[in-house]
Parts: structure tokens; C-alpha cells; sequence
């Protein structure tokens, strides 16, 4: 028999184990640097995978409002041949959740969902057959920090070594970004007030994953001590959706951590400046830091499309 053309070899996406992606933990280490190298190929040579998931229908499943998450899954599906069916609102306010999954499970090859709660994600994994993949939950977000991390490697190439400084609440972006350096030997640091740390058990997790890569993970209470020698300053919304009630205390509480010319100052001189947007400008950062040179936000933005082209290859294709 002969062997297959390189072309063929060349596109052939590896698989991921789990058959889903409910949490970053989901893919394996070498799941994850395999996926950051379909993406790159991917982003490089879209044509060749222009019909890869032809015949394929995806279920969009959508209780939070979304421009980037929304737009970048359905552009990726169709771009890879396949198409999907969205719903918007509540998933499980007519019908239980497991009814829901077990219908869409008959219907379409996988189900993508941005939710409220990571109970609500595991649960249609638990009542389907076929992939589940978290668009957001109250505690992962790893689409976005898969994009987040492949950015960063266009930016400085293999980013074993590198620091990576994320200043403001310890919330879901900050808990999927930390994992994920945690696996690839980056170091990691949150800046954020006394009592917006990351989950505990999240946070041992990548400790402990750290221990394994060399990579470090630390906490700290002071902005300027978190972005001192990073190569990328990270910051998000200092109040999320569902948190509308304590917008005035989280001001007061994040006084002094915003992103500006100042805090941005104390990075090393080539720091890129990130946020997953919408952005509140004034907030969390100034206008300055988000419009200069450095900031490489809609860089992230647009890798989001194709990091999820390669995690759709990867469970499909």
C-alpha cells in the first residue's frame, strides 16, 4: 500500500482523548501543544481545510450575550464546511438540562455553549454522547486562553520562560490562562485585591502542575509586583456579566490596579498588552495603553477563529 502524500499527513488533526472540552484540564499537555500547532497551520493554509467537517451541524448554546465568542464559532464552523444552529437564552428554563442534551445529541455532531455555570457545561457533557466545548463558564474560559496563548507565541515564539502578568479579579479568563501556563512552563502572576483570588482548588491545580515544568505561579496584593519583568500584561472587565449589583464596590475595590502608561511602565520594555474585551476604558485600562503599539487585543481576537477551527478538527474532524 502506499504511503499517504505529505499533503494528507499534513492536515491529519490529532485527537483529543476526552472527546470534549468542559475545562482546560481536558486536554493533555501534549493534546495542548499539538492543538497550538494545528492553529498555526490552520491560520496559515485555510483552503486546506476548507471542507473538513462538511456534513457536520454544531449546536450553539448561548445564555450570555457574545460578539467575539458568537461570531468567531459560527465563522469557524462554516469555514470548515459545517454549520450550526444557535439558541440564545436560558438552556434549561423550559425543560430539564438533560432532556436538552439528549435532544441535541440526536440532532447535531456537537454542542457548544457559553453559560453562567460550569454545572450547567457539565452537565449536557454528562447527557450527551457527542463533544461538548466550553465557550465560558463562571470558572473556565478555554477557548480564550488557548487564543491568548497562541498569540503569545506569535509574538516571542516558544513561551517556556516567559511571564505573563494578569492584574485585576481572579476570575474565569485568569483561571483558564493559569492552567494553561502552568503546562507550558510560563510563568504566571495575578495582581488582584485582597479577596478576588483565584479559586483555591484552581489555583492547586496549576501549582501543582507548575511543579512538573519549572513554571511559577504566584499571588500577589501588588500591581507593580506583578507585572515587574513580565513579557505581556494581561487585564480584563473588573465587573462581569452577573455581577451588575456590585459594580460600585468592585470600583473601589480595584482602585489602583488599573492598566495605565504607569503600571504598563514597569514591565519589560518589549510587554505586549492583552485583555479578552469588551473593555471598559477608563476602568481597567486607559485608552492610551489599549490603542498603543504594544497592545496586540485584536491579534487575540482574531485567533480565536482559529483556534477553534483546530479544536473543532481535533473533536471532529
Amino acid at each position: 500500500m502506499a504511503a499517504p502524500s505529505s499533503l494528507h499527513r499534513s492536515i491529519a488533526p490529532p485527537k483529543i482523548a476526552a472527546g470534549k472540552l468542559t475545562r482546560d484540564l481536558d486536554l493533555t499537555p501534549g493534546e495542548l501543544v499539538g492543538l497550538l500547532e494545528l492553529t498555526g497551520r490552520v491560520k496559515g493554509h485555510p483552503a486546506r481545510f476548507a471542507q473538513a467537517l462538511t456534513g457536520n451541524y454544531i449546536s450553539l448554546l448561548f445564555e450570555k450575550p457574545s460578539l467575539r465568542t458568537r461570531m468567531t464559532f459560527e465563522l469557524a464552523i462554516k469555514q470548515l464546511g459545517g454549520d450550526a444552529v444557535t439558541s440564545i437564552g436560558p438552556i434549561a428554563d423550559r425543560e430539564p438540562l438533560k432532556d436538552v442534551a439528549r435532544n441535541l445529541d440526536r440532532w447535531t455532531n456537537a454542542i457548544v455553549a457559553r453559560t453562567f455555570s460550569q454545572e450547567t457545561i457539565d452537565g449536557l457533557a454528562q447527557w450527551s454522547n457527542v463533544p461538548v466545548i466550553n465557550a465560558l463558564s463562571n470558572l473556565y474560559h478555554p477557548c480564550q486562553a488557548l487564543a491568548d496563548i497562541f498569540t503569545l507565541q506569535e509574538q516571542f515564539g516558544d513561551v517556556r520562560g516567559l511571564k505573563l502578568a494578569f492584574v485585576g479579579d481572579g476570575n474565569n479568563v485568569a483561571h483558564s490562562l493559569m492552567l494553561c501556563a502552568a503546562r507550558l512552563g510560563m510563568d504566571f502572576t495575578i495582581g488582584c485585591p485582597k479577596g478576588y483570588e483565584p479559586n483555591a482548588a484552581i489555583l492547586a491545580e496549576a501549582s501543582g502542575l507548575a511543579a512538573f515544568t519549572g513554571a511559577a505561579i504566584e499571588v500577589t496584593s501588588d500591581p507593580i509586583q506583578a507585572v515587574a519583568g513580565a513579557h505581556a500584561i494581561y487585564t480584563d472587565v473588573w465587573t462581569s456579566m452577573g455581577q451588575e449589583d456590585e459594580k460600585r464596590q468592585r470600583l473601589a475595590d480595584f482602585a489602583g490596579f488599573q492598566v495605565n502608561e504607569t503600571l504598563f511602565g514597569r514591565a519589560r520594555p518589549d510587554a505586549k498588552f492583552m485583555h479578552c474585551l469588551p473593555a471598559k476604558r477608563g476602568e481597567e485600562v486607559t485608552d492610551e495603553v489599549i490603542e498603543s503599539s504594544c497592545s496586540v487585543v485584536f491579534d487575540q481576537a482574531e485567533n480565536r477563529l482559529h483556534v477553534q477551527k483546530a479544536l473543532l478538527l481535533m473533536l471532529l474532524g
